[in-house]
């Protein structure tokens, strides 16, 4: 199974307005947290979309590994 690319050992702190947004989980993406279609290059990943209900300060995993996509379950203090 391919894994995707460490990003960075951590989340990102996002303050995120209201709307779609579209999450990078290949981890390639030149805008981490989110995604810039860099993913078509592998051909195995695809963004995830998530909707934002309100305006407020979110935390983005960008080990790409976590358990409640997109946002960080601690994860990467495992690897």
């Amino acid at each position: 199974m391919n894994e995707p690319t460490i990003a960075q050992k951590g989340p990102y702190e996002v303050v995120l307005e209201p709307g779609i947004k579209s999450w990078c989980t290949c981890g390639e993406s030149k805008t981490q947290p989110f995604c810039d279609a860099s993913h078509r290059e592998k051909g195995i990943f695809r963004s995830l979309k998530f909707e934002v209900k309100e305006k407020d300060t979110y935390w983005l995993c960008g080990c790409k590994r976590t358990s409640t996509p997109p946002f960080c379950d601690g994860t990467h203090n495992k690897i």
